[in-house]
């Protein structure tokens, strides 16, 4: 049943790889602070994200592992990705409207509402998961079915907030994103903007 909720997170969407791009601006020093700001905190975020997507996918893919354990494992991945997501909204809501950005305060807002709206459904899961009964398989495994059914629903919200934030970064605020370090890509591996796969 588990493999199920690791299938649905798998491309599990490191959802800052949005606010990378490629190219150069033109020199444009108040944009380009504005994204330093942002940027300066992505991979202490990206890194807790997709540690947090790694061990329910390990979680899942342990055959040995109690129901407790997986529990435990569950548990403090959806806190992690839930302060993850909570932690990417303040920054962007900290750093304000990219500096003559067109819609930028509104684009700003809807990224932070979406960002906002996922981080409180994976608390939402956490709670879920911390409620199974791990006592008796049937029930446990029963939950677990409901859990990945909830984790479909949360994949949609996910690829909302995804698209939120490539809103936000359009035009010239994504070539200055892109000529920050923190934004840039770590690898070019295929699981960064892939979909959720039942594979």
């Amino acid at each position: 049943m588990n493999k199920k909720l690791a299938a649905a997170l798998s491309g599990g969407a490191v959802l800052v790889l949005a606010l990378t791009g490629c190219g150069g601006s033109e020199d444009n020093k108040e944009l380009d602070a504005w994204a330093k700001k942002v940027c300066d905190l992505v991979p202490a975020q990206n890194k807790k994200i997709t540690a947090a997507y790694d061990a329910i996918t390990k979680a899942a893919e342990d055959t040995e592992s109690t129901p407790a354990e997986l529990q435990k494992a569950d548990s403090q991945a959806f806190q992690d990705l839930s302060d993850g997501y909570k932690a990417r909204a303040t920054v962007i809501k900290n750093a304000g409207a990219p500096p003559g950005a067109e819609d930028g305060a509104k684009k700003l807002q809807e990224a932070v509402k979406q960002l906002t709206a996922l981080s409180a459904s994976y608390a939402d899961m956490k709670t879920q998961v911390d409620g199974l009964d791990t006592k008796d398989q049937a029930k446990f495994a029963t939950g677990l079915k409901d859990v990945s059914a909830e984790m479909t629903k949360v994949e949609t919200q996910r690829q909302t907030a995804l698209a939120a934030l490539k809103d936000l970064e359009s035009g010239d605020t994504k070539k200055a994103l892109s000529k920050q370090s923190g934004c840039k890509p770590a690898s070019t591996s295929p699981e960064a903007s892939a979909p959720a796969t039942d594979s």
